[in-house]
């Protein structure tokens, strides 16, 4: 349910875990071709931007300045067909060479050398190549010049020689002396109100998405990302894979906000829980690992700033409450002031800021992290919200919104099968237009967003949130671009869906079909296709979404099959426009037990068993409760074999089927007796493989009592159903 006060600590049930995970990745040709190993340390690249020269170029396309301009995959150099062709870059100054990486387009240089020179006109070769086989060439160095060439010898076809990049890595500078990061350095400047974000003295604000592909995918997806008009990614963990990520993110004129996760991170306490009291251990590793990262990426022209933690102010009441409680809070923003303060002394040129989900942390920040340079903050359908909360906590510090979007599922009223209600793709897009606007309506404290989320995940979470689910546009992605191109006009959008409606919502059979309907428009005019998935999230924990079998019945009406699985399902329709686009709207529906002909004889009839236990969950889950009618009722066992319920009919009755509506704790061997005196018993059925839900059995007998002899349990609890049905 959605909370009054981003001063109240909220129950959060983030999916942001599922969120955070790379999901299918579109894949290219050309990735491989675009992805740098990883440099060392003290690596810079010098070459971006600097200028190129070529004694030749295959045509007026193909000219030198490309292959140092940044877009790996996007623009390429290349030579007339001839050997003894040569591309060199000016870098400016002398320089202590480190490594070269070629990416190299299909016609690549089969033998060349590596050349530097301190005056263009005297070379000296660094490296030799034989046998060269195309894609990245990644080659150390050990040499010092002003300029750097590659010298073909040999091509690899009839063709020319063929670059998309030539990056020349290395450092500058002497004695020690630290120097400002490429494009230089980023500050936090201005007074009370009046703040700032700078990079090398000019004004930037945050436009970002959150990331969620895997790093090794960045030169695929962030050309996209920065033709939203984004020009920043915010991460949730630094490491050794990052460096693909800073690589093309850079590239691509893209910056970014390298985080660092700390437990209990995500709101509701992922990862474990730490006690920051004692727990010196935990911190001093956390603290030397994150040092070691801003040490390798402290000079990365990509890195924006620094953010330690995720929510975790938020999540330690997960792990502890009262006077506990208050002392982890505080030892945990001590603990991270005592890792911005090390950041400072590393990385003297990049701001740090740390992020929660509650502005009711800002306070335990206040107090104890002054060496924050910034505050950060995720919030979603109260953003609007983080104003006022600023204002009234008197605080002096600008601040940065690193998650926001549509409602969560934490903050929507439930549906009539009470499950939180989905946001429809109109009203998640104006969430992001609202979130931006009211970000940007804080001028001189709010320096941007980074907004949730650029994630290519096609599951339960990724439809909620994800700008691009399976690599499809939804208007959330045109809203966005809107907001940070500041123009309408954004090109193909996609189709829209509303007034979705699902029937029968509350009691679609097991097996059998029920009613979906979405009124559908394409802007553009094109011609829609439609896919239909079902998600057991609420059913069974399960998040993936699976296609429905289906059939449509014209003007947008489709009958979809019900899964087997009793409970409440998410169904989606998807329409898409054949541009990259799509529509995709989501109700939900609830499989109940198919229904059975005729008369249901055991209905509120005595019914006794074994066992039954008395205060568990739900419990007191009597048998009584198994004849009562009600779906949402149950009786349930002790944990132990075997057992035995059994219902009296009170008289001899002509039977005809037995259905049996098992709780997840189902029976997996068991056997149908019946008896006329309760005394002697005959058995009529007997199975060894259930698989729990719905057991339909045929029965043609006459009797008065019906046991159910439970000898196997399909879990490690007791037996459970919520439904005996008897009909004959």
């Amino acid at each position: 349910m959605s909370r009054a006060s981003l001063t109240d600590p909220p129950a959060r049930r983030r999916t942001g875990g599922a969120l955070l995970a790379a999901g299918l990745l579109l894949a290219s040709s050309l990735t491989t071709l675009a992805l740098a190993p990883a440099a060392h340390a003290a690596d810079t690249l010098l070459s971006r931007g600097r200028p190129a020269t070529a004694p030749s170029q295959e045509g007026d396309g193909y000219a030198p300045a490309p292959a140092v301009g940044g877009n790996l995959t996007g623009t390429r150099r290349a030579s007339q067909w001839s050997d003894q062709q040569w591309i060199q870059v000016d870098l400016g100054q002398q320089a202590t060479l480190s490594r070269v990486v070629l990416t190299w387009e299909a016609a690549y240089g089969k033998d060349y050398a590596v050349q530097a020179s301190d005056n263009g006109t005297d070379w000296r070769t660094l490296k030799t190549v034989t046998g060269g086989d195309g894609g990245t060439d990644d080659l150390a160095l050990s040499g010092t010049g002003r300029y750097v060439r590659m010298q073909g010898i040999a091509r690899a076809g009839g063709y020319g020689y063929s670059l998309w990049e030539f990056q020349v890595y290395g450092s500058t500078g002497s004695g020690g002396t630290t120097q400002p990061p490429p494009g230089g350095a980023v500050k936090v400047e201005g007074t009370q109100g009046d703040w700032r974000l700078t990079v090398g003295g000019q004004p930037y604000t945050v436009k970002g998405v959150t990331w969620g592909p895997a790093p090794s995918a960045a030169p695929t997806y962030l050309p996209d990302v920065k033709a939203m008009g984004a020009n920043t990614i915010r991460t949730w963990g630094t490491d050794a894979s990052t460096k693909p990520l800073l690589d093309s993110a850079a590239a691509n004129s893209i910056r970014v906000i390298n985080g660092f996760w700390l437990q209990p991170g995500g709101g509701p306490g992922a990862g474990g829980c730490v006690d920051y009291v004692t727990d010196t251990t935990y911190k001093t590793n956390a603290l030397n690992e994150f040092a070691k990262w801003v040490d390798t990426y402290k000079s990365h022209p990509a890195t924006l700033m620094w953010n330690v933690g995720n929510e975790s102010v938020l999540g330690l009441q997960n792990c502890y409450s009262g006077s506990q409680l208050e002392a982890e809070r505080n030892a945990y923003t001590s603990f991270v002031n005592d890792v911005a303060r090390k950041i400072h002394s590393i990385d003297p040129d990049h701001p740090v800021t740390s992020t929660d989900a509650w502005t009711g942390a800002w306070p335990y920040y206040k107090r104890n992290a002054p060496d924050l340079d910034l505050y950060a903050m995720n919030s979603y359908s109260n953003v609007c919200k983080v104003r006022q909360d600023w204002i009234d906590g008197g605080y002096t510090k600008p601040y940065i919104i690193t998650e926001t979007g549509p409602a969560g599922e934490w903050e929507v009223p439930n549906d009539v099968n009470g499950v939180p209600d989905e946001p429809t793709d109109v009203q998640k897009a104006d969430g992001y237009t609202k979130a931006w606007n009211c970000v940007t309506g804080h001028q001189g404290v709010a320096l941007g967003a980074t907004l949730f989320h650029y994630g290519t995940e096609h599951d339960f979470g990724g439809v909620w949130f994800n700008l691009v689910p399976d690599g499809l546009k939804r208007l959330s992605y045109y809203a966005v671009k809107r907001a940070y191109t500041g123009t309408t006009a954004v090109g193909n959008t996609p189709p829209v869906l509303s007034n979705m409606t699902v029937s029968p919502a509350t009691s679609a059979p097991a097996g059998g079909e029920f009613t979906v309907h979405a009124d559908v428009r394409d802007p553009d005019g094109d011609p829609v296709t439609y896919k239909i998935f079902l998600s057991g999230n609420y059913a069974s924990g399960d998040k993936g979404l699976v296609a429905a079998q289906w059939r449509s019945t014209g003007n947008g009406t489709f009958a979809v099959t019900a899964p087997q699985k009793l409970g409440v399902w998410k169904v989606y329709v998807q329409a898409e426009d054949g541009h990259g686009n799509a529509g995709i709207e989501t109700k939900s529906v609830r499989v109940v037990a198919p229904p059975v002909s005729g008369t249901n004889v055991a209905l509120n009839r005595p019914a006794t068993a074994s066992s039954s236990q008395q205060s568990y969950g739900d419990c007191p889950c009597t048998p009584q409760l198994a004849v009562d009618g009600r779906a949402d009722t149950r009786w349930a066992s002790d944990w132990s074999d075997p057992q035995w319920i059994q219902v009296d009919l009170g008289a001899a009755k002509a039977l005809r089927t037995l259905q049996l509506v098992w709780d997840p704790a189902y029976g997996k061997a068991y056997t149908v007796q019946l008896s006329d005196d309760g005394t002697t018993w005959r058995s009529a059925y007997s199975t060894t493989t259930g698989d729990g839900d719905v057991d339909t059995i045929p029965l043609a007998a006459t009797a008065r009592y019906v046991r159910l002899q439970l000898t196997a349990r399909g879990t490690g609890w007791g037996y459970s159903l919520h439904e005996i049905g008897i009909y004959g």
